[in-house]
């Protein structure tokens, strides 16, 4: 099973299009558990957010056709989706843990995605008419993308404040890198990684694998220690699965790997248009990252939710991945076109590095999770 696993996994380096029939067959995940009957409203949203996220690989992959209404649609959309977020939370228990800084770092990040809208629009309307970059742009631009590491950090630590907090941070920065339907890409991936986080959940409790939490009730900051964690069971294969999964669909999802040999500048016209290859390069990495770094921190949550050890669900995820190197072992060819011995080579490279890279995934997901900066209670906001 596993090896086909992997092979379904191999053939989307090949066809992305692979990559919709597997979130197709994720959606049926609830339908073949008890998970819709135990929770048909979380069931019936990861239906629907699979089959959104599967339209995805189907698309083109991200040329040089700008399309800034639909940049701007996906940033009231996520504006949309804070303001939905942001309401759940203040029903029961959770409206306790709404401080006046928890208010106020939400509304900066709700005035950044707005800002973010105005820059994207502006600026691609600015160039249009011969007129450059302008200056105010530029200087918004790259002060949203320095906040995208400073608000997660700022806000709390507990369970959905900070997943949300990062989420909208990241999708503010993304919004400034998109020129077309790749701006929805984050927000539909957030949206079913918060779902997923609660399926996890309604599994850990039917299964009675270890003793309840409210997930508005999890602290980042409050890690269970060794003795309150448990052992492997099968229901970990598949969430390691689900991750390595939802990893290469971030990967593939809208083509970025085209997009960053075809090197399209427009991405970056939001914060430079002097042609610098090392910046525009760093920035159109930081752009393929995003979407890794809602999945990793996904991740991180389930297992601090689930509370299974991450040494041990990522011993799995190296087995996955060495089933999947193994598979492009055998593709490797020393013959033909110097493409097709290129393209085989790094395929095999890339799935070798997988482990590396999510180490680094993962403790940039552990600092973003579990890092904070307090500020004074009776700090002085004078723009709010």
């Amino acid at each position: 099973m596993m090896l086909t696993f992997g092979l379904f996994q191999v053939l989307s380096f090949f066809y992305r299009e692979v990559l919709a029939l597997g979130l197709l067959a994720f959606a049926g995940w609830p339908l073949v558990s008890r998970l819709f009957y135990q929770n048909k409203v979380m069931a019936s949203t990861w239906i629907l957010f699979s089959f959104v996220l599967a339209v995805f690989p189907l698309m083109p992959v991200v040329g040089r056709a700008s399309n800034i209404p639909l940049v701007t649609g996906a940033g009231l959309l996520s504006v949309i989706f804070g303001c939905v977020c942001w309401a759940s939370f203040r029903t029961g228990k959770m409206k306790a843990l709404h401080t006046s800084i928890e208010r106020r770092i939400f509304i900066t990040q709700m005035l950044i995605i707005i800002m973010s809208i105005y820059v994207v629009k502006t600026t691609h309307a600015s160039l249009a008419r011969k007129q450059g970059l302008p200056v105010i742009n530029q200087i918004i631009s790259w002060m949203t993308l320095a906040s995208s590491f400073l608000m997660p950090v700022l806000s709390s630590t507990v369970f959905f404040h900070r997943l949300l907090s990062i989420s909208l941070s990241l999708i503010s920065t993304y919004l400034l890198l998109s020129t077309g339907y790749e701006a929805l890409f984050p927000l539909v991936l957030c949206c079913l990684m918060f779902v997923w986080i609660n399926l996890e959940q309604e599994t850990v409790q039917i299964h009675g694998i270890s003793p309840a939490q409210k997930l508005s009730m999890i602290d980042f900051a409050q890690k269970a220690d060794g003795t309150q964690l448990r052992q492997i069971r099968l229901d970990d294969i598949r969430r390691s699965y689900f991750f390595t999964f939802f990893i290469v669909t971030a990967f593939f999802g809208t083509g970025n790997i085209a997009s960053v040999n075809s090197f399209d500048p427009a991405s970056v016209y939001c914060f430079l248009t002097v042609f610098n290859p090392f910046v525009m390069g760093a920035l159109m990495m930081w752009k393929i990252l995003i979407p890794f770094v809602i999945v990793m921190c996904a991740f991180e949550s389930i297992q601090v939710s689930t509370q299974l050890s991450s040494n041990s669900l990522f011993l799995i995820v190296l087995v996955i991945s060495d089933i999947m190197a193994l598979h492009f072992f055998f593709l490797v060819k020393d013959y033909g076109s110097w493409l097709d011995i290129g393209t085989s080579i790094s395929h095999y490279v890339i799935v070798m590095s997988m482990t590396i890279f999510l180490m680094f995934l993962s403790r940039l997901a552990d600092i973003l999770t579990t890092q904070r900066i307090r500020l004074p209670e009776k700090i002085k906001w004078h723009f709010l």
